[in-house]
C-alpha cells in the first residue's frame, strides 16, 4: 500500500503572505466604519480650520513661521497642502483620507508588532482593538484630522523599528512624529531603552540621533530656521501657565480620562491584572511608551480630548499582551466590550450637534456677503475656520485671538491680555492691519476675557476707522469706514 503523499511545507514568507492577505483588507473595512462620521460634517473643530486656513495662505506664497505661523511643527499643515493641491482646498475630504490611512497604517504597525512578539492572534487583536478605541473620545476630538492622527504612524513605527534593532529608520519616525506636533517626541523614551536593553551600544545611539536630528534640521532649513525654533520650542512659556483656570482644566482633563476609559472599559480589567502579573515584566518598553505619553497628554495643562488619542497605541498594545495569559472567553469579552462602546461613540458622532459649526457657518456666509473674493478681513475670535468657511484672506498671520492675548481652551484666569500676547506679536499686528486694513472686521468674542473692550489697542482701532453694521449670533461685524 502507497504511503499518502506529504503536504507540502509552506514557506516562512508564504505563512506571512497569507497572514497578511486575509489581515490587511479586514482592517481596511473597519478603518473606514470607523471614521465614516468624519466625513458627515466639513469640520469638526478649529484645529481643522487653522490648519484649513494655513494650507490656503501657503499654496498663495506664504511662508511657514514668517507670514503663517502657529506653536506647531510644519508637517501637519504640509499635508494639508499636499491633500488641496490634489484635492481642492474646498472640502477636507483629501485630508480625512489621509487621517484614515493614517490611523491604519497604526493599525497595521501595532498588528505586526505584537504578531511578532506574542503571535498571530495578538497581531489581529491589536490591529482591531486600536481602530476600536481611537474613536473612544469626543467626536469633535476622534474624527478630526488633527496633528495627534498625523504622531500616531510616526510612534508606532518608531516602536516596530527599535523593536527590530533598525536604529536609524527608528530616529526618522521619532523625527516625523515630533515634526507632526513636538509632544510625539515622547516615544523617544521607550526606543532608548530599547536600544539599551538590545545593547546596542555607541554606533545604534548615533544611528538613532542621526535619524531624529536630520528631518528635523531639514525642516528648519525648509522654513526659517529662527522661526521655526522660537514657534515650537522658545515662545510658548505663557501658553503652558495655568494660573487661575486650575478648576476649569482639572475638569476637563478628569472628563476626557473619564470618556477614554469608558472606551476603553474592555481593555481595563486584562490591564489592571497584568499590573499584578510577570506580564508587566515582559513589556516594559511598552509601559515606558505608556507613561511617557500620558507625561505628553499632560504638558501644557490643557488636557484637550485629542490629546489622549497618543496614549491609545501602548494601551492596546499592553491590553493584547495581558489577554493573551487569559482564557480565550476573555478576549472575546473585551473585543465584543469594545465594539459596542465603539458603535456608542460612532453613533454619538453622527447624531450630535455641532453648535460652534454652525455659528461659524452663518458667520461666514454674512462675511462673504458683505465682502469680495479680494478682501482680506480680521475674525477676532477662536474659530479660524470662519476664514476658510467664507473663503476670504486673513488681514493678519494670527489666526486666532490666542496668539495676542494668550487665550486658549478657555481659560479665563487672570492671564489674558495684550502683556500676554507672544512675544513682539502685537507690533507685528499693528503693522499689518496698517499695511492691509481689513474690509470687515468680527468681533467674535461673545463675552470672552479678549474682547476688544480689554485690549487697548483693538479699542482704539475699531474707534477709529470702523463702524458697527450687523450682528450674528452675537459676534459683531465692523465695517471700515469710507475713506479710511
Amino acid at each position: 500500500m502507497l504511503a499518502a503523499p506529504l503536504a507540502p511545507v509552506r514557506s516562512a514568507a508564504a505563512v506571512r503572505t497569507a497572514y497578511w492577505t486575509r489581515l490587511l483588507p479586514a482592517l481596511a473595512a473597519l478603518a473606514c466604519v470607523t471614521r465614516a462620521p468624519s466625513f458627515a460634517r466639513p469640520l469638526w473643530n478649529p484645529d481643522e480650520g487653522y490648519l484649513a486656513v494655513q494650507a490656503r495662505m501657503l499654496a498663495h506664497g506664504g511662508q511657514l513661521y514668517e507670514t503663517v505661523v502657529d506653536r506647531k511643527p510644519p508637517l501637519v499643515p504640509w499635508l494639508y497642502q499636499a491633500a488641496f493641491a490634489f484635492g481642492g482646498s474646498g472640502s477636507l475630504t483629501s485630508v480625512r483620507v489621509l487621517a484614515v490611512l493614517a490611523h491604519l497604517f497604526t493599525a497595521v504597525l501595532l498588528a505586526s508588532l505584537a504578531r511578532r512578539r506574542w503571535g498571530d492572534t495578538a497581531g489581529r487583536t491589536a490591529g482591531t482593538l486600536y481602530l476600536l478605541v481611537s474613536v473612544g473620545l469626543n467626536p469633535e476630538d476622534a474624527q478630526a484630522a488633527v496633528f495627534e492622527v498625523f504622531i500616531l504612524p510616526g510612534t508606532a513605527a518608531a516602536m516596530w523599528c527599535a523593536d527590530r534593532r533598525r536604529w536609524g529608520a527608528a530616529g526618522v519616525a521619532v523625527a516625523c512624529a515630533v515634526l507632526a506636533k513636538q509632544t510625539g517626541g515622547a516615544v523617544l523614551v521607550p526606543v532608548l531603552w530599547l536600544l539599551h536593553r538590545h545593547g546596542a551600544g555607541r554606533s545604534g545611539l548615533l544611528r538613532l540621533a542621526a535619524g531624529v536630528v536630520l528631518p528635523v534640521l531639514c525642516a528648519a532649513l525648509l522654513t526659517d530656521p529662527a522661526g521655526f525654533v522660537f514657534w515650537t520650542v522658545t515662545g510658548s512659556g505663557a501658553y503652558a501657565s495655568l494660573t487661575g483656570s486650575e478648576l476649569h482644566v482639572l475638569g476637563r482633563g478628569l472628563a476626557n480620562t473619564a470618556i477614554l476609559a469608558a472606551a476603553c472599559a474592555g481593555l481595563l480589567p486584562p490591564l489592571v491584572r497584568a499590573l499584578h502579573t510577570t506580564t508587566r515584566t515582559r513589556a516594559t518598553d511598552l509601559w515606558l511608551w505608556l507613561a511617557s505619553s500620558a507625561v505628553a497628554v499632560s504638558l501644557g495643562f490643557h488636557f484637550f480630548g485629542h490629546y489622549y488619542l497618543q496614549l491609545t497605541p501602548p494601551l492596546v498594545l499592553l491590553a493584547t499582551a495581558a489577554l493573551r495569559d487569559l482564557p480565550r472567553e476573555r478576549l472575546t469579552a473585551a473585543v465584543v466590550t469594545s465594539v459596542c462602546c465603539c458603535t456608542l461613540f460612532l453613533t454619538w458622532g453622527l447624531a450630535a450637534p455641532r453648535p460652534e459649526l454652525a455659528h461659524a457657518q452663518r458667520l461666514a456666509a454674512a462675511v462673504a456677503h458683505r465682502t469680495s473674493p479680494d478682501d482680506r478681513v480680521l475674525v477676532w475670535g477662536m474659530h479660524p475656520e470662519t476664514y476658510w468657511l467664507a473663503d476670504r484672506s486673513p488681514a493678519s498671520r494670527y489666526l486666532t485671538a490666542g496668539l495676542l492675548t494668550n487665550y486658549s481652551g478657555g481659560r479665563d484666569g487672570p492671564q489674558v491680555g495684550e502683556k500676554y500676547a507672544v512675544e513682539g506679536a502685537w507690533p507685528v499686528f499693528r503693522a499689518e492691519l496698517a499695511r492691509h486694513a481689513p474690509a470687515l472686521v468680527i468681533d467674535d468674542s461673545r463675552g470672552k476675557p479678549y474682547g476688544p473692550d480689554r485690549l487697548p489697542s483693538l479699542r482704539r482701532l475699531l474707534a477709529a476707522r470702523y463702524e458697527e453694521v450687523g450682528t450674528v449670533d452675537g459676534a459683531v461685524l465692523y465695517a471700515r469706514v469710507p475713506g479710511e
